[in-house]
């Protein structure tokens, strides 16, 4: 059986919206709602972790049903605190708790509360049929701020970023597809985890829309999971 650790992040400090892993969204604590998701695919997982400072997030995490076997560290719950040593932290728990070493580590961020189960075993689908695979990560199509058409200022002079754009050019006419991450599913190899990567050398992308990519980190994001939760439920 290929072990697969999915792991929770949520730190109790937050900015732009405060308070936000325990922030009721549709009637329960943000959260929450990444825990349900990995609760749903629990048949793919070695075990579901949160890893968290605070200890409201703890118990939010586990009335959901998800385990909070260990405490982060503070030196890795700061605003500037990076995910890779986070999920490094995790795993050496997990494996020095249960014996088991690990195959993958499945990093779910609370921030992206519109990603379904399925996208979820997409992702582990495609990394179990790639023995080359290092990770597999979620993006979404850019439209309206593709490469094409990103600005930079010289002088006050506006200038290509990266791509010439001819005046006139279409949305439809931009070229090629662009993605950026959305946030919503990274599935990486334990071994790359460890060696200091999330990404590896090697990333399979898994696209997914628009209406499952909101990403929150603002008060205004936040409404609009709000309102795209509401109208799937509908």
């Amino acid at each position: 059986m290929t072990r697969i650790l999915a792991v929770i992040t949520a730190r109790g400090g937050s900015k732009g919206v405060p308070r936000k892993n325990v922030r009721l969204l549709a009637g329960r604590p943000l959260v929450a709602h990444a825990v349900e998701t990995a609760l749903a695919v629990k048949h793919r997982l070695h075990r579901i972790v949160v890893s968290t400072d605070d200890d409201e997030i703890a118990a939010a995490a586990r009335a959901a049903g998800a385990e909070v076997p260990f405490r982060r560290p503070a030196e890795l719950s700061g605003d500037l605190a990076p995910s890779l040593p986070v999920l490094q932290h995790a795993v050496s728990c997990c494996e020095a708790d249960d014996g088991h070493r690990l195959d993958w580590v499945l990093l779910l961020q609370p921030t992206s509360p519109l990603r379904l189960p399925a996208d979820v075993e997409h992702c582990i689908d495609l990394a179990l049929s790639d023995p080359t695979a290092d990770s597999v990560i979620s993006l979404v199509e850019v439209v309206s701020s593709h490469p094409v058409f990103v600005k930079r200022l010289e002088h006050n002079l506006i200038r290509p970023f990266v791509l010439e754009e001819h005046e006139g050019l279409r949305r439809q006419d931009r070229g090629e597809p662009a993605y950026i991450r959305n946030g919503a599913v990274y599935l990486t190899r334990r071994d790359i985890i460890m060696g200091g990567s999330i990404w590896g050398k090697r990333s399979l992308g898994y696209v997914m829309p628009d209406e499952r990519s909101v990403n929150i980190d603002s008060g205004l994001e936040f409404r609009l999971a709000e309102l795209l939760l509401a109208e799937r439920k509908g």
